[in-house]
């Protein structure tokens, strides 16, 4: 079992930038799969960037340029860095994480972007 715990989430105006943090309980050396998503009210849940084994990255089409996901090993911490934001990236966001197989989420935060 691992837990995930977020903070970062917040209200922000057009163009500015929040990060966001997700500890989890367990080492993450042992886990190969580490990412957020997000859903908006309405929408379906979607990915929005993730790191695969440790080094590989992949961003929603939407976020790329402007998001940046990054793991601290040491911390136990993967964080997602969101500049340039814009009022459609409101949403809650979730950490993910896939270990030996099994999915785990976080309770999700809520980001809100301003106009």
């Amino acid at each position: 079992q691992v837990q995930l715990v977020e903070s970062g989430g917040g209200l922000v105006q057009a163009g500015g930038s929040l990060r966001l943090s997700c500890v989890a309980s367990t080492s993450i050396f042992t886990i190969s799969i580490m990412g957020w998503y997000r859903q908006a009210p309405g929408k379906q849940r979607e990915l929005v960037a993730r790191i695969v084994s440790g080094a590989n990255t992949n961003y929603a089409d939407s976020v790329k340029g402007r998001f940046t996901i990054s793991r601290d090993n040491a911390r136990n911490t993967v964080y997602l860095q969101m500049n340039s934001l814009k009022p459609e990236d409101s949403a809650v966001y979730y950490c993910n994480v896939v270990r030996y197989g099994q999915g785990y989420w976080g309770q999700g935060t809520q980001v809100t972007v301003s106009s």
